[in-house]
């Protein structure tokens, strides 16, 4: 059941109402400029309905692309002993495969507009050390030693998160991060799976 708005076009979901406020205000008012409250008086909804959806103003940009690393976590965990790197690389692509421009894409490319730049640095490595380090156990699951894995985690959680970056600098409409991801994935085929 939706309720429509005007022109009796369907209404957004407030979770995407909110997503779109915030997007709007960083860019207007840049990232640090920009309240919950700002947020939610924009969306015109509660200040309540806003921690309903997200638990702070950065996991706007972030939630839906969390929600995949988690899949991806679990799903690399229940691998055990059976971690190869063509199973790994294939959950490391349902990371990015279908992923539509959403908050995360738009704050990407235009990170410097929105005053972002340092908030996505340390935000990415806070999703590249658990990627990494679900790889990283994995490998070792698999019997790859400890500085080898490791190794494998970083380069391939670099491989992810840089291959969205990529994608929404130059545009969603240019191609998709799956093939980004592959391609890069391609240049740390030194770096195989195997002992």
């Amino acid at each position: 059941m939706s309720s429509t708005g005007r022109a009796g076009r369907p209404k957004a979901s407030s979770r995407e109402t909110l997503a779109e406020a915030a997007c709007e205000l960083f860019l207007e008012r840049g990232y640090d400029g920009t309240s919950v409250a700002d947020i939610t008086q924009r969306a015109g909804v509660s200040r309540s309905s806003f921690f309903n959806y997200f638990t702070s103003k950065s996991d706007v940009l972030w939630s839906g692309i969390d929600e995949r690393i988690d899949q991806a976590l679990d799903s690399l965990q229940a691998l055990g002993d059976d971690a190869g790197g063509d199973a790994v690389r294939e959950i490391l692509v349902r990371i990015v495969r279908g992923f539509e421009p959403d908050p995360l894409a738009l704050a990407l490319r235009n990170a410097a507009a929105m005053g972002l730049r340092e908030e996505l640095v340390r935000d990415t490595g806070l999703r590249h050390a658990r990627l990494s380090s679900g790889i990283a156990d994995a490998a070792i699951a698999s019997g790859i030693d400890v500085i080898r894995a490791d190794i494998l985690g970083s380069a391939h959680a670099t491989a992810v998160l840089s291959s969205l970056r990529v994608w929404a600098e130059q545009g969603a409409g240019r191609g998709t991060p799956e093939t980004v991801l592959l391609d890069a994935l391609g240049t740390i085929h030194d770096l195989p799976w195997g002992v």
